[in-house]
């Protein structure tokens, strides 16, 4: 780490805050707005209290260059004329600044601009400012990338949480939602996309001038504009034109029919839902270079991160689900967040939790992949469990108090957990009361703004009855509860049966109410058989279920089936024992997906040792015949490796051992998936993530070489490159030279972000400390996306001594390093280079760290925390194994 490079920012930092401070005159330090980069809830409920009715016309030149220039006029009502009012814009070099027809000397601070009142009046205002900024390199503003394929430039606008004021000025916060009327011009062969369809291209000199008509009003991070010489597919065969960019050398890897074809589905399905038509008349959806996130729901003009959509070969089952999930949980947003949209960023949650549930509905309902539900359970909602269960748990709904703070709390919980709370309350009031109220709400909030009471308000007049207390219990209270079936049996017949809730610890008492189905089931020579199964609102510690008394004594109970509720299940240990013995018995996919994360649960909680799951996997993974399942049964097979490896030298025979049965496993049934694809590549992908040693890493090398180790396999680019980054994980002997060759034949930036994670994730010394220097140095000209990349690779599971060389040095800086970066390098670095190596010394130099910085940025403080939990969890799970 360049530690000159944080310490001078620091300095900087420190001196502007002095002389701010010095200089401000006492009589205003008590109400002007803090000097510093972000916008407090205080201050903007301040200005949206003053101001209204706002509309935006913005004008940009883009070049292609590394700046551009633009111009806004923003129009405003103005209440109270007798405090000055800030305009937002983000290190711009401000050629003028006009208020109400009048030139005015900018008091600007490079995060807004502060307007006297002597400039303002009471009424109808106008301001307009032209300015130059740099194009933004880290995602956010104005994203700047230069193809390396071909040298095009490509643009696109990203502003969530509040990054609008990086592009241009404006009041940006989301409850002074405004229209917007957009001009640019661009290079002659360049295509711009807004929210609103353009109305006019017209040539200029040296290119062309996009005009757009006024938007209907949107918070300003629903507004976008992105521009590039992208490569355009259309689709009019629906109600509404629909439009697909992506850069031109990756437009090969795009399958516009699958695009269009869930996307015209989902535009029909939430016609219907929500009884209320898609409102932005045109649906563009572009796939960008250098995303920080999966996607983003920009009215009209969606993004979408090109590493997670662009295949170098066809997609797989589960390529194209995740496609179709994103598309229509983005789409969701267009109605709920867009059309509606939060008051302030503690409303986020919400956005998102809706965005996740609709979208899996809509998936499950109307497209093929009907079991969108399993996946949910197996995928988001088990990373809300994990979540929940940390140290850092959080209510789903949570302050904010400032935009620094807007993502501290954007995690599964979010997401999963708040869409798994939608789902059980649709269970709780009922389907249609739930769609009826959903409806009502948007209706009668159209174009505004609103906050959490005004959408469960909805949904209780819908619904007939007070959701407050539910409101309390699930949104306001974190952790999650654990439900287990209490039942006695006498001559083969259940005599009295409850559900028992508890919650974890002293801190988080809350018990909820929650409606789920019980089920019975029966071991016969068939396998596992429904015996009986019941619809039950629970509440309480403890729920009598007495209409069970009766029922055949059951061999398994599972007290959430179907997965209606969010809740751990802890099962009996007959119950636990029949699942443990009998996976393979057990015909419903959705059960069995439960029951297989009830072991793992066992294992997270250090109740079954690690190695008898294991032995699990090896004797029931290569029978699993359901694609998704088994997806999720390879991903805990290569936590569960993750672990090995960390856990060092003491089980490193048994590493060895059980490591050859998995590459065993994983290549034999690659060979035996033949002419099923999609089998074929997931078990290829196994054998890939989990070989190490020589002969498997071999094999690699060979089908690398082409030679049949799998017959059939179609050897693609994306696969060649998961080879030479594993080969080069272990120093494979010409290793290097592989990579070097790669490089050559794949170019694109794709290839070049895969190259540098290959070589980056080497075991070697001198790798490690130029780009621990590289990532440390926060004036760097490369690209962020390719430090967040190093970060990601750079102490993978086994390289522990590595580790070891700079671990201290990395918790002795992180308080420097999370003063001078900004939220969104701390997101990655917080979550990436924190050492933590499966010992109790290594736990006990984590806690170190957390007394010795209180005070580091909520998001890097809780990054502190889950580390030195999770190292905490690894010397457990270490400790129960009975290898020994």
């Amino acid at each position: 780490m360049k530690k000159s490079m944080i310490v001078a920012a620091l300095l900087l930092a420190h001196g502007a805050a002095a002389i701010a401070a010095d200089t401000a005159p006492a009589a205003a330090a008590a109400t002007a707005r803090a000097e510093n980069a972000y916008l407090s809830q205080a201050d903007a409920a301040a200005r949206s209290a003053r101001v209204g009715n706002v509309d935006y016309t913005l004008e940009f030149a883009l070049t292609g260059g590394e700046s551009f220039s633009g111009t806004t006029t923003l129009a405003f009502d103005l209440s109270d004329a007798g405090q000055p009012l800030t305009i937002d814009l983000d290190k711009a070099t401000i050629a003028s600044l006009t208020v109400n027809g009048k030139a005015v000397a900018p008091r600007y601070n490079q995060w807004f601009i502060t307007l006297a009142p002597a400039d303002l009046k009471e009424g109808r205002n106008t301001v307009t400012i032209a300015y130059t900024r740099p194009h933004s390199t880290n995602g956010e503003g104005l994203h700047r990338m230069v193809d390396p394929v071909d040298g095009r430039v490509y643009t696109y606008s990203h502003f969530e949480p509040a990054a609008a004021h990086q592009m241009f000025a404006l009041f940006d916060q989301p409850d002074l939602k405004a229209t917007f009327q957009v001009s640019v011009t661009t290079p002659a062969d360049w295509v711009v996309s807004s929210t609103m369809r353009e109305s006019g291209v017209t040539e200029v000199a040296g290119g062309k001038r996009w005009t757009f008509p006024r938007s209907k009003k949107l918070s300003p991070y629903n507004f976008s504009m992105h521009a590039g010489p992208y490569k355009v597919w259309e689709d009019n065969s629906g109600p509404y034109p629909m439009r697909l960019f992506a850069r031109q050398s990756a437009a090969a890897q795009v399958s516009p029919r699958d695009w269009f074809n869930y996307t015209s589905r989902g535009l029909k399905f939430f016609d219907q839902y929500f009884g209320v038509p898609y409102q932005f008349e045109k649906y563009d959806q572009l796939l960008v270079p250098d995303f920080l996130y999966g996607a983003m729901e920009n009215a009209a003009a969606i993004t979408f991160g090109e590493r997670s959509f662009l295949h170098r070969d066809e997609m797989t089952a589960a390529q194209r689900e995740s496609l179709a999930g994103v598309i229509l949980h983005e789409m969701a947003h267009q109605w709920f967040g867009d059309l509606v949209t939060m008051k302030w960023w503690n409303g986020l949650w919400l956005n998102e939790s809706f965005a996740s549930f609709m979208g899996t509905l809509a998936t499950a309902e109307a497209t093929e992949f009907g079991n969108a539900w399993q996946g949910f359970y197996l995928d988001g909602k088990q990373a809300a469990y994990t979540q929940d269960q940390r140290v850092t748990t959080h209510p789903i709904e949570t302050p904010v108090p400032s935009t620094a703070n807007a993502f501290d709390n954007i995690d599964a919980i979010t997401y999963s957990k708040g869409a798994s709370t939608l789902k059980q309350l649709r269970h709780l009031i009922g389907e249609e009361a739930f769609r009826q109220g959903v409806h009502n709400y948007l209706v009668k909030y159209s174009y505004q703004n609103a906050r959490l009471e005004d959408f469960i308000g909805s949904l209780s007049a819908a619904a007939g009855r007070d959701l407050g207390a539910w409101t309390k219990e699930w949104l306001y209270e974190p952790g999650v509860n654990t439900i287990a079936a209490e039942f006695s049996c006498a001559g083969g017949k259940v005599t009295s049966f409850s559900v028992r809730q508890s919650a974890p610890g002293p801190t988080m008492p809350t018990l909820r109410e929650q409606r789920v189905q019980i089920a019975l089931f029966k071991l016969g020579k068939d396998g596992l058989a429904l015996d009986k199964n019941l619809a039950v609102t629970y509440n309480g510690a403890t729920t009598a279920v007495p209409e069970l008394a009766g029922a055949a004594c059951p061999d398994l109970v599972y007290p959430n089936y179907q997965d209606w509720g969010y809740a751990k299940v802890q099962l009996d240990k007959k119950s636990f024992a029949t699942a443990q013995t009998s996976l393979n018995k057990v015909d419903d996919p959705l059960l069995r997906s439960m029951l297989w994360q009830s072991l793992w649960d066992g294992v997270r909680d250090g109740k079954l040792p690690l190695n008898a799951f294991l032995s699990t996997v090896l004797a029931n993974a290569p029978g699993e015949k359901d694609y998704t399942l088994l997806g999720n049964i390879v991903d805990k097979t290569l936590q569960s490796d993750a672990y090995l490896k960390n856990m060092g030298s003491s089980v490193a025979a048994y590493r060895a051992k059980v490591g050859g049965q998995l590459e065993r496993m994983a290549l034999t049934a690659a060979r035996a998936a033949g002419a099923d694809k999609n089998f074929q590549r997931l078990w290829l992908s196994t054998y890939v993530g989990v070989a190490t040693s020589p002969a498997a890493l071999a094999r690699l090398a060979d089908i690398l070489d082409g030679k049949p180790v799998v017959p059939g396999l179609n050897v693609n680019q994306d696969l060649r490159w998961d080879i030479v980054t594993r080969l080069n994980r272990f120093a494979y002997p010409g290793s290097e030279a592989l990579l070097a060759a790669e490089r050559e034949r794949d170019k694109s930036d794709s290839g070049q972000a895969a190259a540098l994670a290959a070589r980056v994730i080497r075991p070697d010394a001198g790798i490690k400390a130029e780009w621990l220097a590289n990532i440390g140095d926060l004036r760097t000209k490369l690209p962020f996306s390719k430090v967040r990349a190093a970060m990601g690779v750079m102490y993978p599971a086994g390289q522990q001594t590595l580790s070891e060389l700079s671990a201290q040095q990395r918790l002795d800086t992180l308080a420097q390093v999370d003063q001078a970066a900004g939220p969104v390098f701390m997101r990655a670095y917080a979550g990436k280079m924190l050492p933590a190596t499966c010992t109790p010394a290594s736990v006990a130099r984590l806690q170190a760290a957390i007394v010795k910085f209180p005070d580091l940025s909520a998001g890097t403080k809780r990054s502190l925390l889950v580390t030195h939990q999770e190292d905490v969890r690894c010397v457990a799970i270490k400790k129960s194994m009975t290898i020994f």
